[in-house]
């Protein structure tokens, strides 16, 4: 097996375990301490040492890692992503009966999701509970980790049309079916059960369907893959990979994985909130640094904001740019946008082909088609709480948003390439 199989084999073991942020975000906090990092609480008083490692999560969704350097560091290089995916969330109080039937579940849409892929898949079901426990409230973390639930297609001889028109509606026709028959009350004992809870003890919970549907290579050569939450645990994934084995030297190497990135970012967990610069502040204060010799650390910081983008669909090609067209296992696609949706400038950009043609790193450019606007990310939501120097960097991938994603193997390495020497620089 090539390295760059393995690598994306790895990073697709990681995706199948991590469901949800939640997952994800827990995931990252067992592998990161096993390799000695420190885990910290916002709620207490940190006392940071030179030469040490840390992380420390908000909402369980989010999470910073970072490491000291042994001497006096100028600044950080910072990796930014995010944890989370577009999909279906379950509402509070979710069976409806279907006609005396059938048992669906009422979801809502999380994200800016592709519906139809949706349709005929075997799905499952995992979040997060809040459970009472004797006088104090605790979380854990549920997964069916089988399918339960399906949203059937209506046959096409009840709707001719159906391959012309394809105006879905999340409330009308995106409801997954979850049991036969029409007993109240099954979808919560079953959340209890896998939370080792009674019902009247379970207080709340945030749940997501999700495919499980197993990843896979494909291609003649086996060049691509496809899996649920490409977007965006592959950035996060190399980027947590490479900061357990980024070296320091005069900057401390740090990665930031928000949440809701899919929903804007304006929680406390995301790109928006003080998280980032809390974290820089109270590292700060904890290492003794003056105000000034902070703000000269800060400015003399770097932040790659890691989010993927689309690559050239062979049967579309006119909804890519004229010149700029990304392609799966092009390399590292560096985004830009004269409308300021991306980071990217000359500087930043420059840097960054300084290191890439250092390093031997494949890149490519990706822009917008100027009559179809893209979307944003997080790095241009970060530089509003962190004004530092910033490219918006990811890899080219296909049917975006989908439960079910594409992209090239040889990226997934190219990015564990990148953020290895970045961190370690």
């Amino acid at each position: 097996m090539s390295s760059f199989h393995k690598d994306t084999e790895e990073l697709c073991t990681f995706i199948s375990a991590s469901p949800t942020q939640f997952h994800a975000v827990r995931n990252m906090k067992e592998q990161l301490a096993m390799k000695g990092f420190i885990s910290l609480d916002e709620k207490e008083r940190w006392n940071l040492r030179k030469g040490s490692s840390y992380f420390v999560t908000r909402n369980g969704s989010a999470l910073i890692a970072f490491s000291i350097p042994g001497n006096d560091y100028r600044g950080y290089s910072l990796v930014s992503a995010h944890t989370d995916s577009p999909a279906f969330k379950v509402k509070t109080d979710a069976e409806v009966t279907a006609s005396k039937l059938y048992t669906t579940l009422n979801t809502e849409v999380y994200g800016g999701l592709l519906m139809a892929p949706w349709f005929d898949r075997p799905l499952s079901i995992a979040g997060r509970v809040f459970v009472r426990n004797g006088r104090s409230i605790e979380e854990r973390l549920v997964d069916f980790s089988r399918a339960v639930a399906m949203i059937p297609n209506l046959a096409i001889h009840m709707n001719r049309k159906v391959n012309e028109e394809n105006g879905y509606k999340a409330q009308k026709d995106m409801l997954p079916i979850f049991a036969e028959g029409n007993e109240k009350g099954r979808f919560l004992h079953s959340i209890a059960e896998l939370a080792a809870c009674s019902v009247e003890d379970l207080l709340e919970y945030e749940l997501f369907l999700y495919p499980v549907s197993p990843w896979t290579f494909w291609g003649l050569n086996n060049e691509f893959f496809s899996s649920p939450r490409i977007d965006d645990l592959m950035c996060a994934y190399t980027s947590f990979r490479a900061i357990m084995e980024a070296e320091c030297h005069d900057y401390a190497p740090m990665i930031c994985l928000f949440d809701n990135e899919e929903t804007g970012s304006g929680t406390k967990q995301g790109a928006l909130s003080d998280f980032l610069p809390s974290v820089i502040s109270r590292i700060a204060y904890s290492l003794n640094l003056s105000e000034e010799d902070n703000a000269i650390k800060k400015a003399s910081s770097f932040m790659i904001s890691a989010d993927n983008c689309h690559a050239l669909h062979p049967n579309y090609s006119e909804k890519c740019d004229i010149t700029n067209k990304a392609v799966m296992n092009g390399g590292i696609a560096i985004k830009f946008s004269a409308a300021q949706k991306y980071t990217t400038d000359a500087e930043s950009a420059s840097y960054l082909r300084f290191l890439m043609d250092d390093e031997k790193i494949p890149y490519q450019y990706f822009v917008n088609h100027s009559d179809i606007p893209g979307g944003s990310t997080l790095g241009n939501l970060s530089a509003q709480k962190l004004s530092i120097p910033s490219v918006d960097i990811g890899a080219a991938q296909l049917a975006m948003h989908s439960p079910y994603e594409s992209a090239g193997c040889r990226d997934t390495e190219s990015l564990l390439r990148l953020f290895r020497a970045f961190l370690s620089r």
